[in-house]
């Protein structure tokens, strides 16, 4: 009887500090939240939905009337270049108020006057201790300049892009075959996979190698290069190391 009185009494703390974890872990999550106020530049390039959609962001969307209005203004003119980025940019709303790991809403400034849709987005961010979203250089300049914070989403891809260009030379060490005839396998200091063609007999060698080609899967980045049989340096070198 004593036993069972005890593991019950083991189960409920369990329970109870389980509950405590995770109501602590979702305040923490609450108290974290950004309040970014979208432009309507970023809807309209539309890579902003595609960030959301991969989960690495958590934030709440806002998306003021004005900027669905200039997006709808544009949808209806005679442009037909902005009407289709427009009706686009109309689309990723829409899309967004569905991404689970946001919270997208669309909600009315019109309190602020006849104020431009920059303007309204820099006093909206600035009375909510909040951040713009643009694609905008300009908008993120003077943002910046009245002490906004400002994410532009074409900063974002510059970190993201791939740093070798093709035709860049790789220095780097043969490591293993390739699963394909006549490919050796080798990798950069970050770790990324190059697959080098020619390269099957150069197991445990340096070799210097031709930038072709660059995959990336979720699975992660690999980079395809031919060997280069030259001996004179025409192009751009970037070094890599060996994994061990």
């Amino acid at each position: 009887m004593e036993l069972y009185i005890l593991l019950v009494v083991l189960a409920i703390l369990v329970e109870t500090t389980f509950l405590t974890v995770r109501k602590v872990k979702n305040s923490n999550r609450a108290r974290g939240h950004r309040k970014i106020f979208v432009d309507t530049s970023a809807l309209i390039d539309g890579r902003i939905l595609e960030v959301a959609k991969t989960g690495f962001l958590s934030d709440d969307f806002l998306i003021p009337r004005s900027v669905t209005r200039e997006l709808q203004l544009l949808a209806d003119g005679k442009d037909l270049i902005k009407r289709n980025r427009a009706r686009a940019g109309l689309d990723v709303v829409r899309e967004l108020e569905r991404v689970i790991y946001i919270d997208a809403t669309i909600f009315d400034d019109s309190h602020l006057g006849r104020m431009l849709v920059d303007e309204r987005l820099i006093v909206l961010a600035k009375e909510n201790k909040g951040i713009i979203l643009t694609c905008d250089y300009n908008l993120k300049k003077v943002a910046e300049t009245e002490g906004v914070e400002v994410l532009n989403v074409n900063d974002l891809a510059i970190v993201l892009s791939n740093k070798f260009q093709v035709g860049d030379k790789i220095r780097l060490k043969i490591t293993e075959k390739g699963q394909n005839p006549r490919q050796g396998i080798g990798y950069l200091g970050d770790g990324t996979m190059v697959v080098v063609d020619d390269a099957e007999n150069k197991v445990g060698e340096e070799v210097e190698a031709i930038f072709v080609k660059f995959h990336q899967t979720s699975a992660g980045r690999m980079i395809f290069a031919d060997l280069s049989k030259e001996k004179r340096k025409t192009h751009k070198t970037v070094s890599g190391s060996s994994r061990s």
